[in-house]
């Protein structure tokens, strides 16, 4: 299957026939360039974030899906299974003071394409109830990882969340981009907890992952791309 790197939580997934694109940010207020592509399904971690929900500039007709809204035993999208696992922004960050609100609900998601399952971390901002690390034990190829570390999901918990989830592989995401606004950590400082020799730089914004890439035991690789948008 193949996989393209935006920006922040945005992702392209191409597999079983389907293009896939996860939480599309707003360009207006990331500063970000338009993502210009089609797909045939938009999954989203909420309706709200503009960050992570705004697929206006997603080509073609394609089928949006708030995960939030995901119903109890997840739901069948063009043939793919998603199911969600209800979060919310960081409970410790000032969303009154910063930006005249509460913190957003949002969803971690879990979906399979390609070969591979993919958990996406949306938008969290506080550590995976133990209750969701449960159900997510040993079904996870790949996560999609907050690693800004600021007002998502602290760093020790997103090593602790690993730790239990046990994927295989880990693509870093939602860190400090000169192009971006938002003042969160840089993904160097997500690689210096991780084992040096586990980590590949995709060199790029798209790779071609197979499973027989990924690890059978052990740390999960690492991959880092490049942002395109």
């Amino acid at each position: 299957m193949k996989i393209k790197f935006y920006a922040h939580a945005s992702f392209r997934l191409e597999g079983d026939g389907l293009a896939l694109i996860t939480d599309p940010f707003n360009c207006e207020l990331s500063k970000f360039d338009p993502i210009n592509e089609p797909a045939d399904i938009v999954l989203m971690s909420s309706d709200t974030d503009d960050f992570h929900s705004d697929p206006s500039h997603i080509l073609g007709n394609p089928e949006v899906v708030n995960t939030l809204a995901i119903p109890q035993g997840g739901q069948d999208v063009k043939g793919i299974h998603v199911d969600s696992f209800p979060a919310t922004e960081s409970l410790t960050f000032d969303y009154q003071t910063e930006y005249g609100r509460d913190p957003d609900a949002n969803a971690l998601y879990r979906f399979k394409i390609g070969g591979l399952t993919f958990l996406h971390m949306g938008d969290i901002g506080t550590a995976v109830p133990d209750g969701h690390l449960d159900a997510l034990k040993g079904t996870v190829d790949v996560i999609l990882a907050l690693t800004g570390d600021h007002a998502t999901i602290p760093l020790p918990d997103l090593d602790r969340a690993i730790e239990i989830i046990g994927p295989k592989a880990v693509i870093p995401m939602h860190y400090f981009s000169e192009k971006g606004v938002l003042a969160i950590e840089p993904v160097e400082s997500f690689l210096a907890r991780v084992p040096e020799d586990t980590v590949t730089r995709v060199g790029g914004s798209e790779l071609e992952l197979t499973p027989e890439m990924l690890p059978d035991s052990g740390a999960p690789r690492v991959f880092v791309f490049e942002q395109s948008r």
